[in-house]
């Protein structure tokens, strides 16, 4: 590679692929990488990688309203305006329901309400193998995961800047929404893992639709493809109908299991099948990043 941050996303149309244990695999292959996990709502990198937490950062994602009982006169106007129902009984403000529109605020005639920093989760620095790994947890029922995502990125970069880091492996989330968008844009190479299920082939053509409408490069691997060889088949025909490349192909193999329960990666845990044909598929993929 050369001295230009590359940014490996790996993703996937539909949960359950084993995007995550590819992503930790890679992470163990590679020799010096920026590590991130941005699937903040369902975090789980973490439970392999076994990192050190460096810091703890705040999210801030949007303002929420605060009634100060002292200014409050009981008018009622900010319930009258509040589309939201979120302002409830003696005129206290359901934080899970406000939406952060501010028209409460505006519409006070005693200036009681107050629009104030609310924070949704958490950014977590940390270090896995003596090197950078990020993660972060939305709060329940909170929004903006999209712009967790994009702040977590952010401050990968700079970290892989001020250590001279080439190389950030992102875990993105499954789907195809606000978050997964995040997790891809301005990347190198989206490597998009898919399974041979009829769910698996239906969001994998989403998923690549995606990759081409932001103009991505893009690759596809198909984990435990020898559970159907037709639809194997039919996702070969699929990607050859998109111009994508099937780049690598993962068999169904116990050692996967075995390596959660043992807290390992599977490339850490032995040297079967599933994990040689992940050593290979890191070898093409670096070949990709050049």
């Amino acid at each position: 590679m050369n001295g230009k941050i590359k940014q490996l996303s790996i993703v996937s149309g539909k949960g359950g692929t084993g995007k995550t244990s590819i992503s930790a695999s890679f992470a163990k292959l590679s020799q010096k990488r920026v590590l991130v996990d941005c699937d903040v709502d369902a975090a789980n990198l973490h439970i392999v990688m076994h990192p050190e937490i460096i810091e703890e950062i705040p999210f801030v994602s949007q303002k929420k309203a605060v009634i100060s009982q002292d200014r409050c006169r009981g008018c009622g106007d900010c319930v009258v305006y509040c589309r939201f129902h979120a302002i409830k009984d003696f005129y206290v403000v359901d934080p899970l329901l406000c939406e952060g529109c501010a028209v409460c605020a505006m519409m006070c005639p005693y200036g009681a309400i107050d629009m104030v920093d609310h924070v949704s989760g958490n950014i977590a620095i940390a270090r896995a193998d003596s090197q950078p790994f990020l993660f972060a947890r939305m709060g329940i029922a909170e929004s903006n995961s999209g712009k967790l995502v994009d702040e977590l990125r952010q401050r990968a970069v700079n970290i892989a800047q001020a250590e001279g880091y080439n190389l950030i492996i992102i875990d993105g989330p499954p789907g195809i929404g606000c978050p997964v968008i995040a997790s891809i844009t301005g990347t190198t190479h989206v490597l998009i893992v898919t399974e041979p299920t009829l769910s698996g082939m239906h969001d994998l053509e989403r998923i690549i639709e995606v990759t081409q409408h932001f103009k991505i490069p893009a690759s596809v691997c198909i984990n435990k493809y020898n559970i159907s060889e037709s639809n194997t088949q039919a996702i070969h025909s699929l990607c050859d109908a998109h111009g994508v490349e099937v780049i690598g192909t993962i068999p169904l193999d116990t050692d996967f299991v075995k390596a959660q329960i043992a807290g390992k990666t599977i490339v850490e845990f032995s040297n079967g099948k599933a994990s040689k044909a992940i050593q290979s598929l890191w070898t093409k993929i670096e070949n990709k990043l050049i």
